[in-house]
């Protein structure tokens, strides 16, 4: 019996191992077939057509089997790639595809199922459930939870190496590889990037500024970041555009009195009636009060937890009208006012804009965004095997994830990373800032429909994120929901399917293990709740990482808007603050220029990125499921066109974001 073979090789891999396949049937196996000698390599990208021959009719094929064995000559090419195997049966036009996407290095083996998406109760022959089972086995053995620390998500167990089918290609990782000092280098920062003095005046920002990559919104918002309206607009589509919630009531620590608005307010009103009539809008940066300020080169460095009120003026559009910078009330903590000097206001703000870096690098993004995805991304791994439908829709959604965050531990965030060198809550504070927010931190709030009704926002006007995160937000919610309805047709399969709710269960029992407020049941009990979930776990690594990575150089570019770090405290005198006290509480020319490559190398688009929806690797090979990825492209095109019009705020053009968090 001659069955015909196709075996594609990956992008950057090719191999002068020998190469074995064998196919495996409900009756039997294949011959044991050699692809290639050496010299005869397996090119990288490319297809090769092979014949494999057996005694008997082996029936369907439910498994092939790869294995490589190292040529005896040391060389270069001992890793392969294997993207997946077609096979067609002799007699017949029926071609079956076997993805793979498997590094196999040196003497090594890989079985591959059958394309078609199973659930465990779809599997007919024992010898495919003995291989499910086995290869979750193996995946536990390889993907372990660990704690990085007490009181956050737990995390990959990366003592060792990371597998080689998680972590980065060749072409990421020679791009991702740059240094802080070459970008630097390249972003012309080289001269200046070890000078520990201070600037002169805000021009003088201009000698590291024009020298950056040209980004027409960073210079929008250097040419606007001291106006009133622009500081309001960024809590709306900024960096960090999820933090303003409405305000009926002011805190009862928010030193704040009714006259004290009038100038900010229209004539004939108050502040008690623009509360009532939901106007108010209030950023509350509680949780980085008590958190220990960072100390940089034997320098202290100083953080403050504000009150920030804003008003959705009707013709200025969200103003700020007072800000306090501190939790606790005091005569050392005075209101900032729009009408007081225009030092003592600016610098208020910038203090705000200061705090709003702390929390969208360390909570937004780390912890609400890379940390999220990750717990989502081991469970998945550990309990789902590759023939699953929801390790199918899952799996694109979480490339590179686990590389990206073990690097992020070495080099950005571990004791003596970038973080501690340069940002205020560097160091013990980053962890602590991270714990205290784990402690509060709800499914329901990465649920963008629950996080808008919860934080009174629906009547905001220009709130582009959130008219933005609800049209992709509905797109992916319709794929995931008709892609479950073809491998569930009611309520009790999604409880009887003992694989899911064993991943659900290692999701809240060990990855979110001590969240106490999380709220996200260890059980799925239909398909509504499985629906819902991964759905937050596609647009929480998709669409929300976007919004909070993307924009990072285009408003932090342009440091006083806003800086990583602060080198005086609050100021207690509105009248004493001069541009000289601004200039030596802004960070220094060697902080600035390392915000600015940080910023610049996290927040950039990288090439060689798979847009969301748009899928290298093709897990599904049912015509019914790649009918609905179609259709889910079809629907993402749609929302660019809309977003492309209106032409404000384009972080969320789904060609800009990546379907997983991969940077």
């Amino acid at each position: 019996m001659e069955y015909n073979v196709t075996v594609n090789t990956g992008k950057y891999s090719g191999t002068n191992n020998y190469v074995y396949i064998t196919l495996v049937g409900e009756k039997g196996e294949s011959d044991k077939t050699l692809l290639k000698k050496h010299y005869a390599s397996l090119k990288t990208g490319q297809s090769g057509e092979y014949k494999v021959y057996s005694g008997i009719p082996l029936g369907r094929v439910y498994l092939v089997r790869l294995e490589t064995v190292k040529w005896k000559v040391p060389h270069l090419y001992n890793k392969w790639f294997c993207s997946y195997v077609q096979v067609t049966p002799p007699g017949r036009e029926t071609i079956q595809t076997f993805p793979c996407y498997h590094w196999l290095v040196g003497d090594d083996k890989v079985e591959i199922c059958d394309g078609t998406a199973k659930r465990l109760c779809d599997t007919i022959l024992r010898q495919e459930q003995d291989h499910r089972k086995a290869q979750l086995e193996e995946r536990q053995k390889t993907f372990r939870w660990q704690a990085w620390a007490q009181g956050i998500p737990k995390c990959i167990d990366a003592e060792h190496e990371l597998p080689l089918d998680v972590c980065f290609d060749g072409q990421k990782e020679f791009d991702f590889d740059e240094s802080l000092l070459s970008a630097s280098v390249k972003l012309g920062l080289e001269e200046v990037i070890m000078c520990p003095e201070s600037w002169e005046d805000l021009k003088s920002f201009e000698r590291i500024f024009s020298a950056l990559p040209e980004s027409p919104n960073a210079v929008y918002t250097k040419k606007h970041w001291q106006e009133d309206w622009f500081f309001g607009y960024q809590f709306l589509n900024g960096v960090n555009p999820r933090m303003i919630q409405n305000c009926s009531k002011l805190p009862s620590n928010f030193a704040v009195q009714g006259n004290m608005m009038k100038d900010s307010l229209p004539p004939k009103t108050t502040l008690d009636k623009e509360l009532k009539a939901g106007n108010i809008y209030l950023v509350d940066y509680a949780i980085l009060d008590g958190i220990p300020p960072n100390v940089i080169e034997g320098m202290q460095q100083y953080i403050a937890a504000p009150l920030c009120l804003l008003y959705e003026h009707p013709d200025n559009g969200l103003i700020p009208i007072a800000i306090q910078l501190g939790q606790k009330p005091t005569k050392d903590t005075p209101i900032f006012l729009p009408n007081d000097p225009p030092m003592a206001w600016l610098l208020a703000k910038i203090w705000v804009r200061h705090a709003e870096f702390q929390i969208f690098e360390v909570l937004s993004h780390l912890l609400r965004t890379h940390l999220t995805a990750e717990v989502f991304c081991v469970a998945t791994l550990r309990q789902l095997p590759a023939v699953h439908p929801i390790y199918k829709l899952l799996i694109p959604h979480m490339k590179y994830t686990l590389d990206i965050n073990c690097r992020a531990r070495t080099h950005l965030i571990s004791s003596d990373g970038i973080f501690k060198k340069v940002v205020s809550t560097g160091g013990e504070g980053l962890l602590m800032l991270v714990q205290g927010e784990y402690k509060v931190l709800t499914y329901r709030s990465l649920q963008p429909l629950c996080d808008f009704k919860d934080r009174g926002v629906s009547k905001l006007n220009k709130y582009f994120y959130r008219d933005h995160s609800l049209k992709l937000w509905s797109a992916i919610e319709n794929y995931v929901s008709r892609i479950v309805s073809l491998y569930y047709r009611c309520d009790s399969e999604v409880e009887e399917d003992a694989e899911l709710q064993a991943w659900i269960k290692d999701v809240v029992e060990e990855g979110f293990a001590n969240a106490s407020n999380f709220g996200l049941p260890n059980k799925l009990q239909n398909k509504q709740e499985l629906i819902t979930l991964l759905s937050v776990i596609i647009f929480t690594s998709s669409a929300q990482h976007a919004a909070i990575n993307n924009g990072q150089f285009d408003f932090c570019a342009w440091v006083p808007n806003t800086p990583c770090t602060m080198r005086q405290p609050p100021p207690t005198d509105k009248d004493s603050v001069t541009m000289e006290f601004i200039m030596s509480t802004l960070p220094n020319i060697s902080q600035s220029c390392l915000e600015i490559a940080i910023t610049y190398v996290l927040g950039r688009f990288p090439p060689h990125t798979m847009p969301l929806g748009q899928y290298m690797e093709q897990y599904f090979t049912e015509p019914s499921a790649k009918k609905e990825i179609d259709r889910f492209c079809d629907d993402l095109q749609d929302i660019e066109a809309e977003i492309i019009k209106q032409k404000e705020y384009l972080y969320l053009c789904p060609s800009r974001i990546e379907n997983s968090i991969a940077i």
